[in-house]
């Protein structure tokens, strides 16, 4: 699946994310970790940002000025009624140019759906458009390799892929930052998210 197929996947569940059957906690806790690691508190940026709003209301509470990003019309309607002063971005993230750099970059369950062949672009990218000692939280699946595949798991067709650990921290240095916290928070599922840092403006 191509990245607007993903999208219009998502126009069809989107309400899912605003009814009782989401949890509006889901990666909250993580996203509390991740800002500790950083006194920053300028431009923000919500990757595949979705219509919950949780984590642009988080972002506001710390101080952030919060912008999204979605290739989903339907996402980003339900967005854009919640929080009509914040700036949303509807695009596909792996062609999208960054306008500036961002002190805070989450990109939550979202860059899994980037076709595997472009995942190292799209992460390079994200940790490029960070500020100096800015922080980037991504989730992905927790291989050992490269893997992707497709189901019906949400009822339309849904793909995910990933680079798998250690390449993705290969990327993450490549990019000038390191890895400040990796954990696997849905064991034995294969759920993990990375927290890293932008440390040096120069990249590989």
């Amino acid at each position: 699946m191509e990245p607007k197929d993903v999208g219009k996947s998502y126009d069809l569940i989107a309400d899912r994310w605003r009814s009782d059957r989401f949890s509006q906690d889901n990666g909250i806790s993580q996203h509390e970790k991740a800002i500790a690691f950083t006194e920053l508190r300028g431009a923000a940026l919500d990757v595949g940002c979705g219509g919950s709003g949780r984590l642009i209301d988080m972002l506001l509470n710390c101080g952030f000025s919060p912008e999204g990003l979605d290739i989903s019309t339907k996402m980003l309607e339900l967005a854009r009624s919640r929080h009509p002063n914040v700036r949303f971005h509807q695009a596909d993230i792996c062609s999208w140019k960054f306008p500036h750099f961002y002190d805070f970059i989450s990109a939550w369950d979202s860059i899994w759906h980037v076709p595997l062949r472009l995942q190292e672009k799209v992460l390079f990218k994200i940790l490029s458009g960070l500020s100096l000692g800015g922080i980037a939280i991504f989730s992905l699946g927790g291989t050992d390799g490269p893997d992707e595949h497709t189901n019906s798991y949400m009822v339309p067709p849904m793909y995910h892929s990933t680079l798998g650990i250690p390449r993705t921290l290969e990327v993450i240095a490549q990019a000038g930052s390191v890895c400040r916290h990796l954990e696997y928070d849905q064991y034995p599922e294969g759920h993990v998210y990375i927290i890293c840092q932008r440390v040096s403006l120069e990249s590989e």
